[in-house]
C-alpha cells in the first residue's frame, strides 16, 4: 500500500496532473502486515531546454502572422506575469482559451480576446489567418476550434508550436512544428528571457485584432428589459481586483465571458468538460476558502436545480456568495442547437422553475430578482451589504439564446440553408 499510494502521488501530480484510483481486492481489507512507510512522493515536471527556446525565437522571427494562444492548468501568478511579459516585450497577440482568461492579462495591449463558446467572429477569423499558433499549456480541442473547423489535421496550415507538460498529447490530433514538453511555469519563466523580436514586422496584425477585440466587448444595442451585457459591463468596473467568478455550463456563460475582465489575482473556475451542476458548489468553495475575497456564482436556471440546495452548506459554514442565477426557463444551449437544426421542433428543453429568490430566502441566503437593467447594480449592492449569501435571480427573455444570436435568428438561418 504505501508502494503504490506513493506511486499514485507521483502520477497524480506529475506531467498532467489528475486523478489516480486505486483498486484493492475484498481480502486485503480485512488483513494487515507490517511495512514501512514509503518517502514522500516528489512531482515530476518537464522543462523547456535552451535548444526548444532557440529553435521557437526562429520559428516566431519568420512568421508575419503570429498569435499566441494560453491556457490549461498549472499557472501560478508569477508564471502569468511571466507569459504576459513574453508576448508584450515581442508585441505578440495572445488569446485564451475556454475559461482561461485569468491566465493573460486582459487589460493588456497584447490581449486580443478567448477561444470560448461566445468567441468573436474576428477572432475566429485571425485564428484561421495565422501564420503561426505558439500554444501553451492548452489543447486545442472542439471548443476551441469551433468543432476542429479552424484548423485542418492533422498538419494544420498554420505553423504550430506546441507546449505542454505531456509528451504523449502533443501532435495527438495536429501535428506541430516544434514540439516542446514543458510545463507552463518553466516555458513562462525561459520565455520571458528570451532575447527580444522585432514585432515590428507584426505590429499592425497584433493592433487590429486588439482593436476587434475592445470593439466586440461593448454590449450590443438590445430591445430586451434586461440588457446583461450592460449589466454586466458596470459590475465589471467595480469589481474588486482580487474577485473569484464561478461558471456553470450552459450558453448564460457568454455573458460572462464576454463581458468581464479578468487578471490576476482575480480567478476564473469552471469546468470545461460541459458538465452542468459546478457552479453554486463551487461558489460556496471559494467563499469558504476565500472568506475576504468577493465570490460570484453565475449558473443557469437548470444548473442551479441541479445543486443550488448547496447554499445551505454557505449559510451553515459561513459562506457569503454571490449566485447569479440566469433565468430563461430552459435549457438555453439545447434549445439553441434544437433551434439551428431543427427549427421550431423544441423537445424536453422548456423548464418550469420556482421562484428562485424566494428559495435562497427560504434555504436562508438574501434573495431578490431582476428584471430591468437599472435594477441590476443596486440589487447587486444590497447583496454585499447583506453579509450572508445572496441568490439573484435574473430574468432572461428566452429568445436571447446566446450573446451572439436569438431563436429568430436562429431559425431564419436554418431556413436559408
Amino acid at each position: 500500500i504505501p508502494e503504490y499510494l506513493a506511486r499514485a502521488f507521483h502520477l497524480a501530480t506529475s506531467g498532467r496532473p489528475g486523478p489516480v484510483v486505486l483498486a484493492l481486492p475484498e481480502d486485503m481489507l480485512s488483513e494487515t502486515a507490517e511495512v514501512e512507510d514509503a518517502s514522500p512522493h516528489v512531482s515530476a515536471q518537464p522543462a523547456a531546454t535552451p535548444e526548444h527556446m532557440a529553435a521557437l525565437r526562429q520559428i516566431i522571427e519568420k512568421a508575419e502572422r503570429p498569435l499566441l494562444i494560453v491556457g490549461g492548468f498549472g499557472w501560478s501568478d508569477a508564471a502569468c506575469k511571466e507569459i504576459v511579459a513574453f508576448a508584450e516585450t515581442n508585441g505578440l497577440p495572445a488569446a485564451c482559451s475556454f475559461r482561461r482568461q485569468d491566465v493573460f492579462d486582459n487589460r493588456s495591449e497584447c490581449f486580443v480576446g478567448d477561444l470560448s463558446t461566445s468567441i468573436a467572429p474576428t477572432l475566429s477569423r485571425r485564428v484561421k489567418e495565422a501564420d503561426l499558433i505558439v500554444l501553451v499549456g492548452a489543447r486545442l480541442g472542439e471548443i476551441a476550434t469551433q468543432g476542429y473547423a479552424l484548423l485542418e489535421s492533422p498538419d494544420p496550415r498554420q505553423r504550430l508550436v506546441h507546449v505542454y507538460p505531456d509528451p504523449d498529447e502533443i501532435g495527438r490530433i495536429f501535428t506541430p512544428a516544434l514540439a516542446i514538453p514543458s510545463s507552463v511555469g518553466a516555458f513562462a519563466a525561459a520565455a520571458a528571457n528570451i532575447k527580444p523580436l522585432d514585432g515590428t514586422k507584426w505590429r499592425a496584425w497584433r493592433q487590429a485584432a486588439r482593436k476587434e477585440h475592445l470593439a466586440s466587448t461593448e454590449p450590443p444595442p438590445t430591445r430586451w428589459p434586461l440588457d446583461i451585457g450592460r449589466a454586466f459591463k458596470e459590475l465589471g468596473a467595480k469589481l474588486p481586483a482580487d474577485f473569484i467568478v464561478t461558471i456553470d455550463a450552459g450558453n448564460f456563460s457568454g455573458w460572462v465571458h464576454r463581458f468581464l475582465t479578468y487578471t490576476r489575482p482575480c480567478r476564473e473556475l469552471g469546468p470545461i468538460s460541459g458538465a452542468m451542476g459546478y457552479g453554486v458548489p463551487a461558489a460556496v468553495a471559494a467563499s469558504l476558502v476565500h472568506k475576504d475575497r468577493l465570490v460570484i456564482g453565475c449558473v443557469g436556471d437548470g444548473g442551479f436545480m441541479m445543486s443550488g440546495q448547496e447554499i445551505a452548506t454557505a449559510v451553515q459554514h459561513g459562506g457569503k456568495p454571490i449566485i447569479l442565477v440566469f433565468n430563461n426557463n430552459m435549457y438555453g444551449t439545447i434549445r439553441m442547437h434544437q433551434e439551428r437544426e431543427h427549427p421550431g421542433r423544441v423537445s424536453a428543453s422548456d423548464l418550469v422553475n420556482p421562484d428562485f429568490a424566494a428559495l435562497g430566502r427560504a434555504l436562508g441566503a438574501h434573495g431578490e430578482t431582476v428584471s430591468r437593467t437599472e435594477e441590476f447594480a443596486p440589487t447587486f449592492e444590497r447583496a454585499l451589504k447583506s453579509g450572508k449569501p445572496a441568490v439573484i435571480e435574473l430574468k432572461v427573455d428566452p429568445e436571447q439564446v446566446s450573446t451572439r444570436t436569438t431563436i429568430a435568428a436562429l431559425r431564419e438561418a436554418a431556413k436559408n440553408k
